[in-house]
């Protein structure tokens, strides 16, 4: 295996183990796509921290395993990777979490709404959607996913099981991931001062394009 891309989804794991998107048993699945290739390193490991280097594998677009040793409860969600990179040539990184307050929403069958301005500025201005539950990685759960996904939208809530984000890069999956754990608890918090207020839809491409001016301008010195 190229060992780049091996690093590569040891350090994608580390950061989301240490970025607070997670669950506290730190479950979840890295998949990083080969340029170039029909295959993805995935994370073949239990958990996220400090995950071994000898346990990413190397797996086919179409769920063939062509390198290492995969247990059955990582192996089930292989085809839920591979389908995102079947579906988007685009997606060069994908991130399966259980994040404890966008996954309630998941658990409650709630889509996450334009709550916060991160959202509209990091190619979310719908919010998240939902995917229907299906048994764990499983042709019906991934049909959900496929019918739940919005085109642009690099985030979808598995209903009763957690969060896949889907994004061009490591460090844009990573970011989107953190976003929606972001809005999810904001949220839930705000639930005690009435409930979310979505941001207004006429004012949600406001934000992005904003955003995109400030970068477009550079770093400022005094």
């Amino acid at each position: 295996m190229d060992r780049d891309l091996v690093d590569q989804v040891i350090e994608t794991a580390n950061r989301v183990a240490g970025s607070g998107a997670i669950g506290p048993n730190m479950h979840g699945n890295v998949s990083v796509r080969v340029p170039g290739e029909d295959e993805f390193y995935f994370t073949g490991g239990p958990s996220m921290r400090d995950h071994p280097r000898d346990l990413v594998v190397r797996v086919g677009l179409d769920g063939t395993l062509r390198e290492g040793t995969l247990a059955p409860v990582q192996g089930a969600v292989v085809d839920m990777h591979a389908s995102r990179y079947l579906d988007e040539r685009a997606v060069g990184c994908v991130l399966h979490t259980h994040s404890p307050f966008a996954t309630a929403y998941a658990v409650a069958q709630r889509p996450i709404g334009c709550w916060i301005e991160a959202l509209a500025m990091f190619g979310l201005p719908s919010g998240v959607p939902l995917a229907g539950y299906g048994p764990r990685g499983s042709a019906e759960a991934i049909a959900h996913i496929r019918a739940a996904v919005v085109p642009g939208v690099p985030a979808v809530l598995l209903a009763n099981h957690g969060v896949l984000v889907f994004h061009r890069t490591t460090d844009l999956a990573v970011l989107v991931g953190g976003v929606v754990e972001e809005a999810a608890a904001a949220a839930y918090r705000a639930q005690a001062l009435g409930g979310p207020v979505e941001i207004p839809e006429t004012q949600r491409a406001a934000a992005l394009q904003r955003a995109m001016s400030f970068a477009a301008e550079g770093d400022r010195t005094a």
